[in-house]
């Protein structure tokens, strides 16, 4: 049986949905992986762009809110914000909930200079998450 892992975050528009299509893209086998936000917005373009030169899709997902999941008993729950780990809901019954916090690539990529080093800042923390999926799971 896959452990149900939800990675929780703010908007569900960018760490969570780039920990989502990790989790699913590397350990697809032992993880049944979801994303949700707090205050969900809009999928982040340049998420899924860098997402995409890593070889991982996410350009089908959509922002979704924790209401929307009710349905699904976690096994899991790994908030990878600040915000979201200071405003996670409660979850009934055994759900382990963790805070792993990643940097948030739209306020490192505000500063840029251009998009290719906007790009950058997400590629960074790309690449965190996928170091820590990786070695978690």
């Amino acid at each position: 049986m896959k452990k149900k892992i939800l990675f929780l975050c703010t908007g569900n528009s960018c760490r969570s949905q780039m920990a989502e299509g990790w989790a699913r893209h590397l350990k697809g086998d032992r993880l049944e992986p979801h994303s949700a936000g707090t205050a969900p917005k809009t999928l982040d373009p340049r998420a899924v762009r860098v997402m995409a030169e890593a070889g991982v899709d996410i350009s089908a997902h959509r922002s979704k809110s924790v209401d929307d999941l009710a349905g699904i008993a976690f096994d899991l729950v790994i908030t990878v914000c600040g915000d979201a780990n200071e405003n996670c809901p409660v979850f009934p019954g055994p759900t382990r909930v963790v805070h792993v916090g990643f940097d948030d690539p739209p306020r490192l990529a505000s500063s840029a200079a251009n998009e290719e080093e906007a790009l950058d800042c997400y590629r960074r923390v790309r690449d965190e998450i996928r170091a820590f999926i990786e070695k978690a799971f």
